[in-house]
């Protein structure tokens, strides 16, 4: 009975409308859409403390792959929203309510440029945030592209918030050979193809069952087979961040798990002890999954964001 309840949950929170609930947690939020440079429509949102003085600071959000910001992702610039924090957030090509074939990424670079045009956009929009600190947040995938808008606008950003960045593919999910190197063929004639054979990311991630229902229940999350042309440029862009980690020069938190087979904690160790920057920090949960923010433990994930407040406030 509990589980066919859930089937009906219209928000990750349950059934109360959305602007009810963010009334209720004491922050704003929109949803809008921007056309990107390339004329790509892109789904945005924010979420704003609900407060007349100015935000302490400025985040803007970058979700993983097959993810989207409209589900369980925004918990997460709910929490900063109450303490402070004005965050904001689109849905990359071909995820969530963007445009684009579902899960099809067919250059990382154009989705930063899609990104840096947002943020410069939001800037321009709100000439009050000009001063404050603006920090880059990013899960998974999205952690790498944050480390990829930093080496392209190296001066912008305070920090960044790097949860369990896919600076690599964690061994235990790639195909084994010979298969990568018959898909590198395939992918030069069908890219879009959805047949790389992969583990259940959602099971990989996600500790507590419970959440694992929940997290199953997004409509807009991609469930099917990644597609050949975006698992290669996946591969393409880690190999590169991989390469350059000894050029990061910003202050980073990174958080992941102990557990965590999708992404590799180790690449975040070489990530902490490579780059430039004097102010860095690593955590690394003993027996957490990759989903630090969601998937775990009401109490675990408590911690994380408990971590994530303490070093921003001690630099805003």
């Amino acid at each position: 009975m509990e589980e066919e309840q859930n089937k009906s949950l219209l928000h990750y929170w349950g059934n109360t409308p959305e602007q009810d609930y963010y009334t209720h947690q004491g922050i704003k939020s929109t949803n809008s859409f921007f056309t990107s440079p390339r004329n790509l429509t892109l789904f945005t949102k924010s979420w704003l403390p609900n407060t007349q003085t100015p935000p302490r600071g400025i985040i803007f959000m970058v979700h993983g792959y097959g993810n989207d910001i409209s589900w369980t992702f925004q918990a997460t610039p709910i929490h900063l929203a109450k303490n402070g924090f004005a965050c904001f957030a689109l849905d990359i090509e071909g995820h969530g309510k963007s445009q684009g074939l579902k899960a099809y990424v067919p250059n990382i670079d154009f989705v930063i440029d899609d990104i840096l045009s947002f943020i410069d956009f939001i800037m321009t929009q709100n000439l009050e945030f000009q001063e404050l600190p603006k920090f880059v947040y990013g899960e998974s995938m999205g952690g790498a592209i944050c480390l990829l808008i930093h080496l392209k606008r190296p001066r912008m950003f305070k920090g960044a918030i790097l949860i369990a960045p896919m600076c690599k593919i964690s061994d235990k999910v790639k195909p084994r050979w010979p298969i990568p190197q018959f898909l590198t063929f395939f992918a030069k004639f069908a890219p879009t193809l959805a047949i790389v054979p992969t583990a259940d990311l959602m099971d990989k991630s996600v500790k507590v069952p419970e959440k694992k229902i929940i997290g199953g229940m997004n409509p807009n999350r991609y469930f099917g087979k990644p597609r050949l042309g975006t698992v290669l440029e996946l591969l393409r862009v880690t190999d590169f961040v991989s390469e350059k980690l000894c050029d990061v020069n910003l202050s980073f938190l990174v958080l992941h798990g102990s557990a965590d087979v999708v992404t590799d904690p180790e690449v975040s160790r070489e990530l902490y002890e490579l780059a430039k920057s004097k102010d860095k920090t690593l955590k690394i949960y003993e027996g957490m999954m990759h989903s630090l923010l969601f998937g775990e433990t009401d109490e675990n994930v408590e911690i994380v964001r408990s971590d994530i407040l303490a070093w921003l406030n001690d630099r805003c």
